[in-house]
């Protein structure tokens, strides 16, 4: 089973696919340097993808503890009410950003659940992290090549295709982490006696 937000994500990336599709299309010997754009372009939709997803599970997460908690409605609607405000602010998806907001509304870090092949919860965080403040650079100072003046492109077809991978993959861990982590809540809450 996977979450709503999942679902969403996985129509979302397609738009960072797609521009990258376009400046496959679009590439020539040598490349047209106005074309550079759609990789910078695919970067942060492919983030913002990302920061959708974590907000979509964060919201879908505290609706079930809500509905499966058997809290009194002001205390739901708190919970639900706060977790709303801190989501006004929450931006960009780094670690340090995602990390607070799971344990605070879920009680655990979710970036113990970043793992996959050939990655472990460490790598996993510190290339988000790079992502995070590429995206940023990126949005805010566009790096665009100044004519003339020959420079490394801020985003290569390879790394971007990594990149899109990747955040395909941290978005899959994620999602059978929490999963994994409310099928033992509600267990522990059914053992208890509570719910």
């Amino acid at each position: 089973m996977t979450s709503k937000a999942l679902q969403i994500f996985e129509h979302a990336i397609q738009d960072a696919v797609d521009l990258l599709s376009h400046f496959d299309s679009l590439n020539k010997k040598p490349p047209p340097p106005e074309i550079e754009v759609l990789k910078r372009a695919s970067l942060i939709m492919a983030l913002a993808a990302l920061e959708t997803y974590f907000e979509d599970l964060l919201v879908e997460s505290v609706s079930a503890l809500c509905a499966n908690s058997g809290a009194d409605k002001r205390l739901s609607d708190f919970y639900r009410t706060s977790l709303d405000n801190d989501l006004k602010t929450f931006h960009t998806p780094s670690t340090d950003r995602v990390r607070p907001m799971f344990a605070k509304y879920l009680g655990y870090d979710v970036t113990k659940g970043w793992s996959w092949n050939h990655c472990d919860p460490e790598k996993a965080r510190a290339e988000l992290n790079r992502l995070a403040k590429k995206r940023g650079n990126i949005a805010h100072r566009s790096w665009r090549p100044l004519p003339g003046q020959p420079v490394q492109h801020a985003v290569t077809r390879d790394a971007m295709r990594k990149h899109i991978h990747f955040i395909k993959e941290l978005v899959n861990a994620t999602d059978a982490y929490v999963l994994d982590n409310s099928n033992n809540s509600l267990q522990a809450t059914s053992l208890t006696g509570r719910g």
